[in-house]
């Protein structure tokens, strides 16, 4: 059997041409397209030269005899093997066909050349041993059975009638011939199978080679899992996913790294993708041996887990294939994206608690203004008594103070807030700081009866700050004290040194603050006791101003309080605040290069509460920091707050 070979432009016609020969079953399998082109190949070189030879044969023998229509047959057989396998896909099948050929042809040649006695026999040896090349253990069990049965047709043929057809061959000049030609043809097809094979595996090499730069190139992991979990193999970017070899995650070496809490669910993961087939996703965080450029050792990772068919499973016997990849980044803009959401839903539940604040503190003192001024420009203002004229103008002109106050009020926090306030630090005389605040609150504290005193400043209490800026936090504290100090109380305002810090208290024995409110302290708009039906008015916004200008002096704020014993509110400045401009004024710089930096004075000052007369707790529990701007979310929590001076 003529064997054809590939070179050229012949084996680039051949290559066209068998792409659509082969069955659609096995074009996505490389290795048995591989055998199924290589039969093809063999057998249509076979058929091609039967039919190239038999035209002259038959003028020069004219009508054949039955011996010879059935090796004319046989010869045909390879043929239509490589038909059979082209149409139905079965190799095994289109071997046994061909085996079936080969036999034929060697049970003719026996019956002319001597029957049981005739050395072509030897070629059945061929039969079996051509199906066995071809890699199909079918195939070869078939071969076999045909070249047995081809055997004991070999030792009936000598009783078929030959006549003159008969080659008398002498066993001398027959054996070799024969035996010479059995061996070419099996060494021939042996050559051919190795050659194919050594094309394969180069080509298998080549096609590892590529997966492996593949592989390695890519940042995420790829391994391999048996179906306990454990790791049978692991690509090469291991080294840089985990800063670990490959072979040192093998076994429960990836499980070692993986955080204990989320073993459990990978490792149940994995064994469900084993069991069921259905592609699985698990996230979980992962150990690193090596930190990443931002120092963390831990990250979160997401492994998405895929089955292997068995037949596809390799040497190794893995059952599911797993890559996972980085997803720190991700799982952090989910983060800011819920933090955001979350500020988002704060801000509109601020505005909408400022709308109502606002619009309370506005219409009451409108609708004052507008009915007492209907009144004096009424009809009936000509049977006022001068008396109760002066008292209405009165109540107007108090109205119009109040609403002039709720919008400086806004005007300062919106200024605060915006970097827009005019902090210019001072030397700055506390103890004439101090008496001027008081005179000015004074009429206010003896109208509501509270005794307003100021304590004795110690001696060297110089500071220097913005002046504007301490008159107008010591205003604020003071009228919240005289407003939530009943009739008969005490106002005391005093000063302590210590350190570098100077403090400046405002303390009171009024109604005291709850436990439950004084986390929301310089909150925005928040009032202790709010409501529509509270007893005293304001916008709550005056410790919110206190905080925002404690904060443009790089100061702290704590409050003492407690129900039935009073509140004392104390604000911690440093003693040369213009360090603290300095610094915002080099942040600013910084952030000056394209980046928006949120200037450090923009920043309200940390507020520290606690209960009024209780223990301290060991540790200082951390500032609550709460937003200085009207519609601003918390914003997470600063540096630990200054001491407390004195």
């Amino acid at each position: 059997m003529v064997v054809l070979r590939k070179d050229g432009a012949l084996a680039s016609l051949f290559d066209a041409r068998l792409a659509g020969l082969v069955h659609a079953s096995v074009v996505a399998e490389p290795g048995v397209r591989f055998r199924h082109e290589r039969f093809l190949i063999s057998r249509l070189a076979t058929g091609v030269v039967m039919m190239a030879g038999l035209p002259p044969y038959l003028v020069w023998r004219g009508v054949p005899s039955g011996i010879e229509a059935i090796a004319i047959a046989s010869l045909f057989l390879p043929l239509f093997a490589a038909v059979v396998l082209s149409r139905t896909g079965s190799l095994w099948v289109a071997h046994a066909l061909s085996s079936l050929g080969l036999t034929g042809i060697v049970v003719c040649l026996a019956a002319l050349t001597g029957g049981a006695s005739s050395a072509a026999a030897i070629w059945l040896v061929a039969v079996p041993l051509e199906a066995m090349i071809s890699g199909s253990r079918r195939a070869t069990i078939a071969a076999s059975v045909i070249a047995v049965a081809g055997a004991f047709a070999i030792a009936l043929s000598g009783y078929l009638p030959v006549g003159s057809l008969a080659l008398d061959w002498p066993n001398a000049v027959a054996m070799p011939v024969f035996a010479v030609t059995a061996i070419g043809h099996i060494a021939a097809q042996a050559m051919e199978h190795m050659r194919r094979e050594g094309e394969w595996r180069a080509r298998m090499q080549d096609n590892e080679a590529r997966d492996r730069l593949l592989l390695s190139a890519i940042d995420d992991l790829v391994t391999w899992h048996d179906a306990n979990g454990r790791v049978l193999e692991a690509s090469g970017s291991a080294a840089r996913f985990i800063g670990a070899e490959a072979s040192r995650l093998r076994g429960h070496g990836l499980l070692d790294r993986v955080h204990i809490g989320d073993r459990p669910a990978l490792l149940q993961a994995i064994s469900d993708v084993a069991a069921h087939g259905a592609p699985a996703i698990v996230p979980f965080r992962l150990h690193l041996d090596a930190p990443r450029a931002d120092g963390s050792r831990t990250i979160f990772a997401e492994m998405r887990a895929h089955r292997i068919e068995a037949g596809l499973a390799g040497a190794n016997g893995s059952t599911v294939v797993a890559v996972t990849r980085d997803v720190s980044e991700h799982r952090r803009h989910a983060l800011e994206l819920d933090r955001a959401r979350a500020e988002a839903e704060r801000a509109d539940e601020v505005k909408t608690h400022f709308l109502a604040t606002v619009s309370h503190e506005l219409r009451t003192p409108l609708n004052a203004i507008i009915g007492f001024s209907d009144v004096l420009g009424g009809e009936g203002a000509v049977s006022l008594s001068p008396e109760r004229s002066r008292e209405y103008a009165g109540i107007i002109a108090q109205s119009g103070r109040h609403l002039l106050d709720v919008v400086n009020t806004l005007l300062d926090i919106s200024r605060i807030r915006g970097g827009h306030f005019d902090f210019q630090p001072e030397p700055v005389d506390v103890e004439a700081l101090l008496r001027g605040c008081c005179d000015l609150m004074r009429l206010k504290a003896d109208a509501s009866g509270v005794t307003l005193v100021i304590a004795p400043v110690p001696a060297g209490c110089a500071l220097v700050a913005d002046a504007r800026a301490c008159r107008q936090m010591l205003i604020n504290l003071i009228s919240n004290a005289v407003k939530f100090t009943p009739r008969g109380g005490r106002v005391e305002v005093m000063v302590r040194r210590g350190g570098a810090y100077l403090d400046l208290v405002v303390s009171d024995n009024g109604i005291g603050i709850t436990e439950a409110d004084l986390p929301r302290l310089g909150d925005p708009f928040f009032q202790v006791g709010g409501g529509y039906g509270r007893n005293h008015e304001g916008t709550g916004l005056g410790l919110s101003v206190v905080r925002g200008l404690a904060g443009l002096h790089g100061g702290a704020v704590s409050v003492e309080s407690a129900p039935g014993k009073g509140t004392a509110v104390t604000v911690t400045l440093p003693l040369d605040c213009s360090r603290a401009k300095a610094a915002a004024a080099t942040a600013g710089k910084a952030g000056s290069g394209g980046v928006k930096v949120a200037p450090a004075q923009h920043q309200p000052a940390p507020i520290r509460t606690s209960v009024r007369g209780a223990a301290m707790p060991e540790p200082a529990p951390e500032p609550i920091r709460l937003p200085v701007g009207l519609f601003d979310p918390t914003p997470p929590s600063a540096d630990t707050p200054m001491r407390r001076a004195g």
